[in-house]
């Protein structure tokens, strides 16, 4: 028996991963290739150290076999979209995706490979059943993971798509179905960009997203309503998080229909960056005190690069340097904004200078934290040191998030910082900008 989004079937699963004789030489190289180095030390769980569950105890649609689904499956509970009534959507076999995903001629990381989409589905499973959010899928290309959510029981998919070449199969596929799958010409990394007017896709404003999909704002304190599953782009893997945190913390862009969950595939070098703790100044940055302070980060599996197909106009699997983290893999991360984010004291209104003083407390992680306090305003620093529990020689590299959190809201307290330079100037800079250390 397997379980997958609440049904549970008996699974048969058929592999059908071969190469048919009239591929050309260089795709069938290719295809080979990739295989065999995704079937070598692939499909590892980083946290926990447990191996994959095998392909008859994960998904029914791993291996690409067809099933007739109103014969064995278990309807789910509280579902807003019926499950579908025809047979498992077909995953197509490797060569045929990687055929599709070449079309791209830019750089980006492309799940073709089944049984890869199997294991991210897995950890999917639990979302897929509870079925009360919206499941947002970033650049899904050929539509492996698609497909594989739909067979797993996903009620309401999204697929935001940025390249025009990947819309008529996935289009086609949205019309085959009773409204399980909707398919948007966008690119999730380029919602909401800075400036205004008109906007042409893939380019969108979250207003426009939500707006057409039905999807409306929630209070911060209710259930998830979205989750966002794909790849970080990794032109600007950085500059996203530091979008994606200022709007977090003022509750602006997708963030304002509530706490949007990423469950996303982003570098070995950022996710240790993004959970480093305090006195590792290699990693320990801003970037890091703000994701732990705002979030809850899990980390569910960590894939080799060489699982995932990449396009590029060099060609090669364009793997960014690292010297001073370990930069091996591509990590699937669960990032849950907190409820209690926002108190009485650090709201969506004054958040922003939240972040631009951890900006500029960790600017310098060996300075003590004493002198930039005394800097923003002469001879308090000592005082609000004592409040935290802190001692007067700590270094600002040895603060933990809360204790960030904590020191903001004391100032926020202080007449003493009511005009004080942390609250004029460099603020709008930092915001236009969204990108730090």
């Amino acid at each position: 028996m397997a379980v997958c989004g609440g049904s549970r079937f008996l699974v048969r699963v058929v592999r059908r991963l071969r190469v048919p004789a009239r591929s050309t030489p260089a795709l069938t190289q290719l295809v080979r290739a990739f295989s065999s180095s995704s079937q070598l030390g692939s499909l590892d769980s980083f946290s926990s150290g447990q191996r994959r569950l095998p392909a008859e105890k994960s998904c029914p649609s791993v291996g690409g076999a067809q099933r007739n689904l109103s014969a064995v499956a278990v309807p789910l509970q509280g579902q807003r979209r019926p499950l579908s009534r025809y047979d498992l959507l077909d995953l197509g076999e490797v060569e045929d995706n990687t055929r599709k995903a070449l079309t791209c001629k830019h750089l980006r990381r492309f799940i073709i490979d089944p049984n890869l989409a199997g294991v991210v589905a897995e950890h999917l499973s639990r979302d897929i059943e509870d079925g009360k959010a919206v499941i947002f899928e970033c650049n899904p290309g050929p539509g492996v993971l698609t497909r594989t959510l739909l067979n797993c029981g996903a009620q309401r998919v999204v697929a935001l798509e940025s390249d025009k070449a990947f819309l008529p199969d996935l289009q086609a596929l949205e019309n085959n179905l009773e409204g399980q799958l909707e398919v948007v010409h966008c690119d999730f990394f380029k919602l909401d960009p800075i400036g205004h007017g008109s906007m042409k896709p893939p380019a969108m404003y979250s207003e426009k997203l939500f707006t057409d999909l039905g999807i409306s704002e929630v209070p911060w304190t209710a259930d998830v309503p979205v989750k966002v599953v794909g790849i970080f782009s990794q032109r600007n893997e950085r500059n996203m998080l530091w979008k994606l945190v200022y709007a977090l913390f003022e509750r602006l862009s997708v963030f304002r229909y509530g706490r949007l969950e990423l469950i996303m595939f982003i570098s070995e070098k950022n996710y240790t960056k993004l959970v480093a703790r305090p006195g590792d100044n290699k990693s320990y940055q801003a970037l890091s005190a703000l994701f732990q302070m705002s979030c809850d980060i899990e980390l569910l599996h960590q894939e080799p690069w060489s699982s995932f197909l990449t396009t590029s106009r060099h060609g090669g699997m364009a793997i960014p340097k690292s010297t001073e983290v370990p930069n091996d893999h591509l990590c699937l991360v669960r990032i849950t904004p907190r409820v209690d984010l926002f108190t009485s004291t650090v709201t969506p209104f004054n958040s922003s200078t939240l972040v631009v003083m951890v900006k500029q407390c960790l600017a310098k992680r060996r300075g003590n934290l004493i002198d930039k306090l005394n800097s923003w305003s002469p001879g308090i620093g000592q005082d609000l040191l004592a409040q935290i529990g802190l001692r007067e020689d700590v270094l600002t590299g040895q603060v933990s998030p809360d204790q960030y959190k904590r020191l903001f809201e004391l100032m926020e307290k202080s007449e003493q910082f009511t005009q004080s330079w942390l609250y004029s100037e460099i603020l709008e800079n930092t915001k236009n900008t969204g990108c730090g250390s």
